[in-house]
C-alpha cells in the first residue's frame, strides 16, 4: 500500500477488512458447548435430516410437475452432487471442529464478508426447510383427515388469494414449530434421544414402503402409454435435480455438530458417508416404488406416497405411511431446529452478528436465544408461504454454499502450514501470519525475566539463501517436475497465491460455460459456431486452470480425513452447483438477490464494526527486532511493535547495551 496513492489507501483498507480470515485457537476442542455426540448420535442425525419431507412430499411433486418417473435419474444426480460436497464438509469438518459449518468454512479459507453471506444464506436455507417441512408435516396429518383441518381453517379463519403465499394460515405448522424450538432449548442430549425415537420408526417405515410397494408395483406405469420413463426430457431431469436438492441439504447439520462430538476427527467423515448413502438409497428406490404403484400424473403432491397406497385399495398401509411420515419430518425439523441456531451463534460469536444469540444456556449448553428467536421466525414463514416456493428457494442458497466449500477445499489444500508463535503446528489458514523463525535461527535473550526473541542479522542472511531453496517446492508451490518448464513464469509466486487465482477462474469458467449451455440457444439466441465456440473457450479455461492448480504442491498431512482427487473432485462440485443454481427459475434469483441485500445492510450496519477479527487487529502484537543501514555503513538493531496501519508509528530503540553492544559499537572499536 506504500506505492498507492494517499485516495486509494482507503480503498485498500476497506478491503483488507472485507477479506480478513479468521485466527484459529490452538486448542480447537475447546468450546462453552457439551461434547456429547457419538458418531451412531451424528449418522442418525444425517440421515433424520435428509429422509423426511423429500422422501415422503418431495418425491410426489418432482414426479408429477417436473421429471415423472425420472425423478429416480434426478435423485442420482442431485445425490452424486451432493456426495461431492460431502466429501468437502467431512474434511472440514474433521480438521476444524467448530460449529458453524459453511460459514466457518469459508471465514477461515476466503474472507470475512463472504463469509457473513455464507451464514447468512445458511440461516435462510435452514428458515426455509423447517417451515417447508412443517408444512408438509401439517399436510399429511391433514390428509388423514379427509383435509378437514385445511376445510375449518379457510371457512372459519380466513383465506387469502395472495401471489407466492399459501392460501389459508397454516396455524398447525407454525404451532409444531413453536413446541419443537422448546424441546430443542432442553439440551442437545434430549434433542439427540427425540431424533432417534422418531428416526428408527421412520426407517422401519421406509423398509415397510419398499417391500410391500414392489409387490403391488406395475411396469406398465413406466409405458408409453402412461408417458413413458421421461415424459419431460432431460431438461425435467435436470430441472428436477436441483429440486431434489432439498431431500440432501441435511448432511451439513453434522458439520455444524462437529463442535457437540466426542471425536470429530473420525466421527464427523464416518457419518458423513453413511448417512448420505443411506438417504440416496432410500429415495431412489422409494421414488421407483411410488412411480410403479400408480401413473405418475395421477399423484398427490402433498401426500403420494400414503395416497397411492389409498388407491391400490390397502387403506391401512396408507395410515401406516402416514404415520411413518409424520415421524420422519419430526427429525427433519428437530435437525433444522438443531443445526439454524448453532450457525447463528457461531456468526454471534465471531461478532458478526448481534450479541445476544452468543450466549449459551449455563445449565443447557445450548445457545436459547438463537434458539426460540429463530424458532419463532420459522413458525410465521411457515404460516404464510406455500411449499413449492420454500422448496425452489431453498436450493439455491445451499448450492451456493457447496460452491463456497469446495472452492476453500482447494485453496487450503494448496496452502502451506502456518506455525504460530510458539512454533506449534496451527490449522488457521491465514495467508497474512507470518512463520516464527525456529530456535535456532534467533537469538534469545533473558531481558528483565522476561523472553524475548531478536533475529540474528548473520542468521537472517542465511535464513532467507535457506528458504529459498526449501520452499521453491514447498506446499503451493510449483512441484520439482515442472520448475524447469513454469518455474519462469509462476515460481516467483507466493505459496498459494496462482491456485487462489486459479480457483477464480475455475468458477468464472464454470458459471460460463453453465450460462452459455443453459441460455445460449434460447435466451441469447446465439449462432451454433458462437454457442459452440464459446464452450469450447470456458472448457478449456476450466481445464487449463485445474491443470495449473495440480502442478503445484498440495499438502501431505493424513492426520484427519482428506477430499480425494483434489482438485478434480470439488471443481465437479463446483461446477454441478452452478449448473444446477441456472436450473431455477428466475424468480427465486430474485428472492436470493433480496436476500442478499438484506444481508450486506446487517454486515455493514453491524457485523464489520464489531468483528472480533476486527479488533484483534487493534491490539498491539509482537516485538520485531529490525536492522538499519546507517549513512556512516555501520548497523543498528531496532525493535518495533507490529500494529495496524494508521496506528501508532514505529517504535525503535537500541537494544540494552550491557548484554548486547550494538554493532555501531562494535564496528568503531574495530
Amino acid at each position: 500500500m506504500a506505492t498507492c496513492p494517499r485516495g486509494c489507501a482507503p480503498v485498500v483498507r476497506l478491503c483488507q477488512k472485507l477479506n480478513r480470515l479468521k485466527t484459529l485457537d490452538d486448542d480447537m476442542m475447546a468450546t462453552s458447548l457439551k461434547r456429547c455426540l457419538s458418531t451412531l448420535d451424528l449418522t442418525l442425525l444425517g440421515v433424520g435430516a435428509m429422509v423426511g419431507s423429500g422422501l415422503y412430499v418431495l418425491t410426489g411433486t418432482v414426479a408429477k410437475d417436473i421429471a415423472g418417473p425420472a425423478v429416480v435419474i434426478s435423485f442420482l444426480v442431485a445425490g452424486i452432487a451432493s456426495l461431492l460436497a460431502a466429501f468437502c464438509y467431512a474434511e472440514f469438518g474433521a480438521r476444524i471442529p467448530k460449529t458453524g459449518s459453511a460459514y466457518m468454512f469459508t471465514y477461515i479459507s476466503v474472507g470475512e464478508m463472504w463469509a457473513f453471506l455464507i451464514g447468512w444464506n445458511v440461516v435462510l436455507e435452514n428458515l426455509i426447510g423447517g417451515a417447508a417441512v412443517a408444512r408438509a408435516w401439517s399436510g399429511y396429518l391433514d390428509s388423514i383427515f379427509n383435509h378437514a383441518i385445511q376445510n375449518f381453517t379457510e371457512t372459519h379463519i380466513m383465506r387469502w388469494n395472495v401471489p407466492f403465499l399459501a392460501h389459508y394460515p397454516d396455524l398447525l405448522a407454525a404451532g409444531v414449530l413453536i413446541v419443537a424450538s422448546c424441546f430443542i432449548s432442553f439440551g442437545v442430549q434430549v434433542s439427540s434421544y427425540l431424533n432417534h425415537i422418531f428416526s428408527t420408526i421412520s426407517m422401519v417405515v421406509i423398509g415397510f414402503i419398499m417391500v410391500f410397494g414392489f409387490v403391488l408395483a406395475e411396469p406398465a406405469n413406466w409405458s408409453q402409454k402412461e408417458g413413458g420413463f421421461a415424459p419431460f426430457g432431460l431438461s425435467g431431469i435436470l430441472a428436477g435435480s436441483a429440486t431434489c436438492f432439498f431431500a440432501f441439504v441435511g448432511f451439513d447439520v453434522i458439520a455444524s455438530s462437529s463442535e457437540e462430538a466426542k471425536n470429530p476427527q473420525k466421527a464427523v467423515p464416518i457419518a458423513t458417508a453413511i448417512s448420505l448413502v443411506l438417504a440416496a438409497t432410500a429415495y431412489i428406490l422409494v421414488s421407483t416404488v411410488l412411480t410403479l404403484m400408480v401413473p405418475w400424473h395421477t399423484l398427490d403432491p402433498n401426500s403420494a406416497l400414503a395416497d397411492a397406497f389409498f388407491r391400490r385399495g390397502y387403506s391401512w398401509a396408507g395410515v401406516v405411511v402416514a404415520i411413518g411420515s409424520i415421524c420422519g419430518m419430526n427429525t427433519v425439523l428437530l435437525s433444522n431446529l438443531f443445526s439454524l441456531p448453532r450457525i447463528v451463534y457461531a456468526m454471534a460469536e465471531d461478532g458478526l452478528f448481534f450479541s445476544m444469540f452468543a450466549r449459551v444456556n449455563p445449565v443447557t449448553k445450548v445457545p436459547v436465544n438463537a434458539i426460540l428467536v429463530f424458532g419463532v421466525f420459522m413458525a410465521i414463514m411457515a404460516l404464510i408461504f406455500d411449499l413449492e416456493a420454500l422448496v425452489q428457494f431453498l436450493s439455491i442458497g445451499t448450492l451456493l454454499a457447496y460452491t463456497f466449500v469446495a472452492s476453500s477445499i482447494i485453496v487450503l489444500r494448496f496452502q502451506p502450514e502456518k506455525t504460530s508463535s510458539k512454533g506449534t503446528s496451527s490449522t488457521s489458514p491465514n495467508p497474512d501470519a507470518e512463520s516464527s523463525p525456529a530456535p535456532s535461527e534467533s537469538q534469545t535473550i533473558n531481558e528483565d525475566s522476561d523472553m524475548k526473541q531478536y533475529e540474528s542479522f548473520s542468521d537472517k542472511l542465511q535464513l532467507v539463501e535457506r528458504q529459498k531453496t526449501k520452499e521453491r517446492h514447498g506446499v503451493g508451490q510449483l512441484k520439482a517436475y515442472w520448475e524447469p518448464y513454469l518455474g519462469r513464469l509462476l515460481g516467483d509466486c507466493e505459496p498459494g497465491e496462482v491456485v487462489a487465482f486459479c480457483v477464480m477462474i475455475l468458477i468464472v469458467s464454470s458459471v460460463s460455460f453453465c450460462a452459455v449451455l443453459e441460455f445460449g440457444n434460447k435466451q441469447l439466441q446465439l449462432p451454433v459456431w458462437s454457442s459452440t465456440m464459446l464452450l469450447v473457450i470456458f472448457s478449456l479455461a476450466y481445464v487449463l486452470s485445474m491443470a495449473l492448480i495440480w502442478v503445484h504442491e498440495p499438502q501431505t498431512k493424513t492426520k484427519t480425513f482428506q477430499v480425494p482427487l483434489v482438485p478434480l473432485t470439488p471443481a465437479a462440485s463446483i461446477l454441478i452447483n452452478v449448473f444446477l443454481m441456472l436450473k431455477l427459475s428466475p424468480l427465486t434469483w430474485i428472492r436470493f438477490t433480496v436476500w442478499i441485500a438484506i444481508g450486506l445492510l446487517v454486515y455493514f450496519g453491524y457485523g464489520i464494526w464489531h468483528s472480533k477479527e476486527g479488533m484483534r487487529e487493534l491490539q498491539p502484537k509482537d516485538m520485531a527486532a529490525r536492522y538499519l543501514v546507517l549513512p556512516s555503513g555501520s548497523l543498528v538493531e531496532t525493535v518495533q511493535s507490529v500494529q495496524p496501519e494508521g496506528q501508532a508509528d514505529t517504535l525503535a530503540h537500541h537494544v540494552n547495551p550491557s548484554p548486547v553492544s550494538t554493532a555501531e559499537e562494535n564496528v568503531g572499536k574495530r
